[in-house]
């Protein structure tokens, strides 16, 4: 055998003087819209990387020579760059941008994120929204985990911001405005959220403090981006949940592009998991399409369509639910006849075109309508037993009721069927010179809504009927008969045809300088809403608000990466129809806009840890509100007094520490803490039906080390109990009690067959599929007994109420396969 021990000082020699002889480069990959590019390859003669899901990469190049960069991605233009001598241990930042168009194209732009981190704005992963499990997976699943963000309830993708509703939150797709469905009332009826996640490029996310150029709602804005295919592609998607699949495209020349997509979703899976027995058929499935054509280089046309048609059909049969305390067990057993039938049709277009009249001015026109057609019928008889549970362990008898304490029965009856049209027609424009931009638009909506209610609720108890606490009616049984006729608890009989015309415009200026040696950035910006309601048998009624708002961001010359921003204003939120119509279903001409003065401070450090890129975001807040328009939520139904006779404040603080905690994933942990009361009618302050005060949050991603196709995802949360433990009928001020606090976490587990970077020879049965991946997913691990509300029943021997929470969807699995083509 030969001796090698003397090569092996001299290899470790060589192998540390080249070590020393090298120099490193890292930064981004972005696309023209500054969109981190994952999966893009970075090459250097036979070696190389390629970037993470966030488009970062990190690569270290031979010191004290010329090197010569390629940087390729599919569907994008190739960049050649040469990189001139650097010494050893030398560390650059360069960061590319990829475009699809001939232009050839040099390097590069510094900080690829920096708009985002001084206007504020969280931008999430499109494939971290894609990967990430949730009972309603999509962007609002990614968004409850995030600092001040809020719902109590998985199968509803709706969610409230720092201490607003779900009414307060604008949503934005290729900048056009897009509207949710008005009936619905619980989270398992809702279906689908309009954004498609197989189609998104890009999604950006501000939760208070945002610029004129977005409207006027209370809380946040939510924009997303669309992606406009390049080359061919498809994907399906199929689990129990249901399944999706989309299609994509490009003309030769380039010119024209298209990408589709269809979707179906079945809850049953959760609902059969509930505690009430049911037969449960719900159909929710929409499609939606993106198209664009390049007729010249300054000329394009888009259109965005959405057809949705949701049917939800329920007929309960029983439920069982046990609650109280080890010492005293009670169980509500309730026996259903009757069923429940309701449908939602929404039909979107939108025509978006884009001109650009110079290299400093780019003018838009666009131009969409909204349909939605709403039904919700149901007649529900409900007959309950109220009593004491067996706790024999091991008994015949175990769990079931032994003993009846109350007995009571309700009648729920809806032919509630409404119709709304929305139109809007909008120009915007932006300005460029040096580093001045202004952006300004004008836009006019037409809505023209019908509504029909016919609604109300029949309560017996212990053999009394309930009547509604508003009237007071002597009863002094047995001496005297009870005469008066049957009324019911609650009775709500309207016809509304209403018709609003509003007028916005706004105007805003955003530059940037240096003053000593900081980078600073302004942004100053006023919005004017002017609305009109009129109607069949109303006054009609104009009304106009002035919104301005105001950004400020600084960068000082420090070693450590730090921007501080101030943002705020006067915010206004002009009701729509909800906002409009009264417990009694009336509609009120009169309601003002709801007003908050709003003002965010914030920090942004961004660092690296063992070389990889990590950032604290922290945000404080303040919203004194005015003009507040109450309400109560049930499930997610809001129901508005109409009548602006609070006023509001909120407070907090939400902090975000994220990065990859493991190497290519991006992962996060967020911290809420928040406090909002009001002051209805000067009675004194008590707490909003969003007074969520404290939320944890962490996702987080993982992969084996020894199989990295085995990946790993955690969604976890934690928030403290709403308001909201309480019968509708009482008066706040004298029942203030909050539902339990809601723990949750999902986790899912995929193993990648294949991705965009494994190859396979001609005729292997994987080398069909660009990427292949199989899942299987478990929500509520932990099978935590959340609850939406309370259920309240009457015992015949105390005289006294038993809350009884409805509790939410238990542990339940899942199993789903992803392909893309």
């Amino acid at each position: 055998m030969r001796d090698f021990s003397f090569f092996i000082p001299l290899f470790l020699l060589l192998s540390i003087s080249s070590f020393c002889q090298e120099a490193s480069l890292q930064g981004l990959v972005l696309d023209e819209n500054e969109v981190p590019i994952p999966g893009a390859n970075i090459k250097f003669n036979t070696s190389g990387t390629q970037t993470n899901s966030n488009g970062y990469y990190f690569l270290k190049i031979p010191a004290n020579q010329k090197n010569t960069l390629q940087i390729t991605y599919v569907g994008f233009k190739n960049i050649e760059v040469i990189i001139p001598e650097m010494e050893e241990g030398q560390q650059e930042e360069l960061n590319f941008v990829l475009k699809t168009d001939i232009e050839q194209i040099g390097t590069v732009v510094i900080n690829g994120n920096r708009n985002t981190r001084v206007e504020g704005v969280t931008t999430i992963s499109p494939e971290t929204i894609r990967k990430i499990p949730g009972a309603n997976a999509g962007v609002e699943n990614l968004l409850k985990s995030l600092p001040g963000v809020s719902s109590n309830n998985e199968l509803s993708s709706q969610y409230g911001v720092r201490g607003g509703n779900y009414d307060e939150n604008l949503v934005y797709v290729n900048e056009i405005e897009v509207y949710r469905p008005f009936l619905i009332r619980s989270g398992q009826q809702e279906g689908l959220s309009f954004v498609n996640s197989d189609m998104v490029r890009k999604v950006d996310f501000s939760a208070g403090g945002f610029q004129a150029k977005y409207g006027d709602k209370l809380s946040s804005v939510l924009d997303i981006t669309y992606r406009r295919p390049v080359d061919f592609g498809a994907s399906l998607d199929a689990s129990f949940l249901g399944g999706s699949a989309s299609i994509e495209d490009a003309s030769k020349n380039g010119k024209f592009s298209g990408i589709a997509g269809i979707r179906y979703r079945d809850n049953s899976l959760f609902v059969n998991a509930k505690e009430t027995e049911t037969n449960y058929k719900p159909r929710f499935a929409d499609i939606q399409t993106y198209l664009t054509y390049q007729f010249t280089d300054k000329f394009e046309l888009s259109f965005l369509g959405n057809i949705a048609v949701n049917q939800y059909e329920y007929e309960p049969i029983t439920r069982q639910t046990n609650f109280g305390t080890l010492s005293d067990p009670q169980a509500l057993v309730i026996y259903y006849e009757g069923q429940e039938k309701d449908q939602y049709e929404t039909y979107f277009g939108a025509f978006k075109s884009t001109y650009k009249v110079s290299e400093n001015y780019t003018a838009k026109l666009i131009a969409s309508t909204y349909n939605t057609q709403e039904q919700e019928h149901f007649d529900i008889l409900a007959q309950y037993n109220l009593g004491e549970v067996n706790t024999d362990i091991g008994g015949e008898n175990v769990g079931e009721v032994e003993f009846t304490e109350g007995v009571g029965s309700q009648l729920s009856h809806a032919r509630n069927d409404l119709d709304a049209l929305i139109i809007n027609i909008q120009h915007l424009g932006t300005i460029k010179e040096g580093d001045h931009q202004i952006n300004y638009g004008v836009k006019y909506t037409h809505e023209d809504i019908r509504d029909r209610i016919r609604e109300y609720e029949i309560i017996d108890s212990a053999g009394f009927s309930i009547r509604p606490s508003s009237i007071e009616l002597k009863n002094d049984q047995p001496y005297n008969s009870y005469d008066a006729p049957i009324t019911p608890y609650t009775s709500i009989r309207a016809t509304n045809s209403t018709q609003i015309d509003r007028f916005q415009a706004f105007a805003q200026w955003s530059y940037k300088t240096v003053i000593g040696k900081a980078e600073t950035w302004f942004n100053a910006g006023v919005r004017t809403h002017t609305w009109n309601i009129s109607g069949d048998n109303i006054e009609s009624n104009t009304q106009q608000v002035f919104s301005p708002r105001a950004q400020f961001a600084i960068q000082p010359d420090w070693k450590k990466n730090m921007i501080f921003r101030v943002s705020g204003g006067l915010y206004y939120q002009p009701p729509m129809y909800k906002e409009l119509r009264d417990y009694t279903g009336a509609v009120i001409p009169e309601v003002k806009a709801q007003k908050s003065t709003h003002i965010v401070i914030g920090n942004d450090y961004s660092f690296k840890i063992k070389g990889r890129p990590f950032s604290l975001v922290s945000e404080a807040y303040y919203k004194n509100l005015t003009d507040v328009n109450t309400y109560t939520i049930e499930n997610v139904r809001i129901r508005y007094s109409a009548n602006n006779n609070a006023v509001a404040y909120a407070y907090g603080l939400d902090l975000r520490l994220n990065g990859e905690f493991v190497p290519g994933t991006e992962s996060w942990v967020s911290f809420s803490y928040l406090k909002t009361e009001e002051n209805i009618d000067n009675r004194g302050y008590i707490a909003r039906p969003t007074d969520q005060r404290l939320k944890f949050a962490v996702l987080f991603q993982d992969y084996i080390p020894a199989i990295p196709a085995l990946k790993f995802y955690l969604n976890m949360v934690y928030n403290t109990g709403l308001p909201g433990g309480s019968p509708s009928y009482v008066d706040p001020y004298d029942y203030q009690t909050r539902l339990r606090d809601y723990r949750r976490a999902d986790t899912g587990f995929s193993y990648v067959f294949k991705d965009r970077n494994s190859n396979y020879p001609e005729g292997h049965w994987l080398e069909r599929f660009k990427e292949l991946s199989v899942g299987f997913e478990i929500f509520n691990l932990f099978d935590n007994q959340n609850s939406i509300t309370n259920t309240f029943v009457r015992d015949v021997y105390s005289k006294t109420f038993y809350s009884v929470p409805n509790y939410l969807s238990p542990r339940v699995f899942n199993l789903k396969i992803g392909m893309k083509f």
